[in-house]
């Protein structure tokens, strides 16, 4: 059945789900099918898009989305990020802990017509910023009530890894953290792409030099990065897990967009040594 979800959800993005309204559908279908239902969290200035797992034991495992389609192309801001190819979605479904959860960032999947806070730079600039952070730091405080959970464990793709790691520097009840292809150093990471600064957005690597590892410190933690990423290349991933003394996992050969969902079980049971995914 998760295998057919994940084929129909293939289908209808390379389709025609282009639409948030599509997007939507497609993601709500898919994720329906791996036993997550749909979940709108309120946190202030957003509501946030989620589909939850709630399960009866063990801690909640959160998948959280990249930055999505945050450009229509180098230079133009796209009008809704709400993602084409949600990754996290899919490697949420693969994912067997008995409570489980997929959040969306702000302003995706419905909420850019919903929220008035939703403005270009939330999903540009200020896709870090803190008012993002506090919004998926109330979602998880919601979802854990909504489940029952007192423990959480972090998985991250791209930006939805800088937003995990500046959650768990943040908070007293996760577990574990697992970023995949995250630019968790933005000031090496803008340098080696030769971007603008995001000015108003939280640096997980910058807040590591000015305060110390903190809690990130002594927290089971993985960061992995592709081989042929030439979005968020290893050596940006490397210099944040250096400053906490993390490991890092380059998989070969492997780009920014490449086919994670096809390596995640495998991958998942790797990591589990070192991070406490539920069996």
């Amino acid at each position: 059945m998760i295998r057919a979800g994940a084929l129909l959800l293939l289908a209808l993005l390379a389709g025609c789900a282009t639409t948030p309204e599509a997007l939507y559908e497609a993601a709500d279908e898919a994720a329906r099918s791996a036993g997550m239902m749909p979940q709108r969290f309120a946190a202030p200035p957003f509501t946030l898009a989620g589909w939850l797992r709630p399960g009866t034991a063990g801690p909640l495992v959160v998948y959280i989305e990249g930055d999505g389609h945050a450009w229509t192309t180098p230079t133009q801001p796209s009008r809704d990020p709400t993602p084409h190819n949600p990754v996290a979605l899919a490697l949420a479904r693969l994912d067997p802990a008995p409570r489980l959860l997929y959040l969306a960032r702000p302003c995706q999947y419905g909420g850019v017509a919903g929220d008035a806070a939703c403005t270009v730079p939330l999903w540009t600039s200020r896709r870090f910023a803190p008012e993002v952070v506090d919004a998926l730091g109330r979602a998880l405080d919601e979802a854990e009530r909504a489940c029952g959970a007192d423990r959480l464990l972090l998985v991250g793709y791209s930006g939805g890894g800088v937003v995990a790691a500046l959650l768990a520097a943040r908070r007293t009840d996760v577990d574990g953290l697992v970023t995949l292809v995250a630019p968790l150093d933005l000031a090496a990471w803008v340098k080696a792409q030769g971007l603008t600064p995001l000015a108003g957005s939280l640096d997980p690597a910058a807040e590591v030099e000015a305060k110390g590892a903190g809690r990130l410190a002594g927290l089971p933690q993985s960061h992995i990065a592709g081989g042929k990423d030439r979005v968020v290349p290893p050596e940006v991933v490397r210099a944040f897990a250096a400053r906490v003394g993390a490991p890092v996992r380059v998989v070969p050969g492997m780009a920014h967009d490449g086919d994670w969902p096809a390596l995640w079980p495998a991958l998942r049971a790797e990591l589990a040594a070192a991070v406490p995914f539920p069996r």
